[in-house]
């Protein structure tokens, strides 16, 4: 595919978050109408959002769609309202609802009007997290700032290590609640010294999922021990003659997004680069068996309105997966899980993105979030995480791979080792895990 065109497309993707971002604050909006007109900015978003505009906009700089000094200016500006925002006290984390005009922690849903009592979540600070480790290494007139910010952090806060098998790798809980939520919780403190907090009764068990960002920039900083990746569950799954190690609903997000930052298959080519690129082929073979143009299926906003997950129902440790369609049976397509298939199916992936953009899901600001195969509808909407997904993959097609600033000599020094220790399921250590 040519590099002209993956440019283009990621000159688009930018329009969209930067039509997402508010100009005051430098955040960015959860989603925008495929107008990008910005009074349909939704009002308010999370740690995973501001994270992921601050690797999009290092992406940008390194494609060139953006220069130097802008790139500089539009993350001091967003790491400059990240440092005012409000901090959970001990864990130095940031709650997940939050204006992105104002940078104010939303108590009620700008949506409906329920009330919302502030949660931090373990994935979306990993995300937060991963965004100011690419600021730190690619801008280094805002390295002190973006290094101080994530060591403000504390991912400990989410690990719980009595849990699991026994031993010292423990799991990471969903997140917690600032006050009782009014639902079950468990009321615990990770951290010496901190008060408690009320922790989501459930852990995440499963490696093959995206909360391993969280695990990975927390054994890199020192947050969480390096044995935890060791002694989270992974099993094999054969699907229609092939093996693969399933995330649980069988969604390309769920495998691939901690995979544009870290070279898995690369530290771990007995492990991860058998599972990637099982994934991937499992998504183009199962839309091709259906006889779809298109595919990539993964959590995104549904074609019209609302959201759902979406995925491969036979690659997920789910009993029933993600669906692949609609409760009517319109099967939904993702941009964005065509795009991480750039890291694995580089060619087969962008003739796919090429196909979204002939079928309709496109617009000014890059690719619109989903499609229904059947009704042809799209979303209508451009979502900030998806777009940065696109933008991340789309630079690493492009040579600029964001996995330099994350995964940094100094990180990879702690990482690969970990990584590359961890044997197939059902494989001693030492029999093709690593190199």
């Amino acid at each position: 595919m040519p590099d002209a065109l993956l440019r283009r497309w990621a000159g688009e993707t930018w329009t969209s978050l930067a039509a997402m971002t508010d100009e005051r604050t430098g955040l960015p909006a959860d989603s925008v109408r495929d107008d990008l007109d910005p009074s349909s900015r939704s009002g308010y978003t999370s740690p995973t959002n501001i994270g992921g505009l601050l690797w999009s906009t290092v992406a940008a700089r390194d494609v060139g769609v953006i220069d130097a000094g802008e790139c500089r200016d539009r993350c001091a500006r967003t790491l400059a309202t990240v440092e005012r925002l409000e901090h959970h006290p001990d864990a130095g984390t940031i709650a997940n609802w939050v204006d992105e005009g104002t940078g104010e922690v939303l108590r009620e849903d700008p949506d409906g009007g329920r009330r919302i009592v502030p949660f931090h979540s373990s994935v979306d600070n990993g995300w937060l997290a991963a965004g100011l480790l690419v600021v730190a290494a690619a801008v280094p007139e805002l390295a002190a700032q973006a290094g101080a910010l994530r060591g403000r952090m504390d991912l400990g806060a989410f690990h719980d290590p009595s849990a699991g098998p026994p031993g010292p790798g423990g799991r990471l809980r969903g997140g917690f609640w600032e006050s009782d939520p009014g639902e079950p919780t468990v009321v615990a403190s990770y951290l010496d010294g901190a008060a408690p907090v009320h922790h989501t009764p459930h852990h995440y068990d499963h490696l093959d999922s995206e909360p391993r960002i969280a695990s990975y920039a927390g054994i890199a900083g020192g947050d969480i021990p390096a044995e935890h990746y060791a002694a989270m569950s992974a099993t094999v799954l054969r699907w229609r003659g092939r093996d693969v190690v399933p995330t649980w609903g069988g969604s390309m997000f769920e495998a691939l997004m901690p995979d544009l930052f870290v070279p898995e298959e690369e530290w771990a080519p007995g492990f991860w680069g058998r599972s990637h690129p099982a994934t991937v082929a499992s998504h183009r073979e199962h839309a091709a068996e259906q006889g779809w143009t298109v595919w990539g299926f993964s959590p995104c906003a549904r074609p019209v309105e609302g959201y759902s997950v979406f995925g491969v129902p036979g690659i997920a440790l789910a009993p029933e997966g993600y669906p692949s369609t609609t409760e009517d049976g319109d099967p939904v397509a993702t941009p964005h899980a065509a795009a991480l298939a750039l890291l694995h199916e580089p060619e087969e992936a962008a003739a796919c993105l090429a196909r979204f953009e002939d079928i309709g899901c496109h617009g000014a600001g890059g690719f619109v979030d989903s499609v229904g195969l059947r009704s042809g509808r799209t979303a209508g909407r451009y979502l900030s995480l998806d777009q940065s997904m696109v933008m991340a993959a789309l630079a690493h097609a492009l040579d600029a791979s964001p996995r330099r600033w994350f995964a940094t000599p100094e990180a990879s020094a702690v990482l690969e080792p970990v990584v590359a220790a961890r044997p197939w399921p059902g494989e001693a250590p030492g029999d093709g895990a690593g190199r």
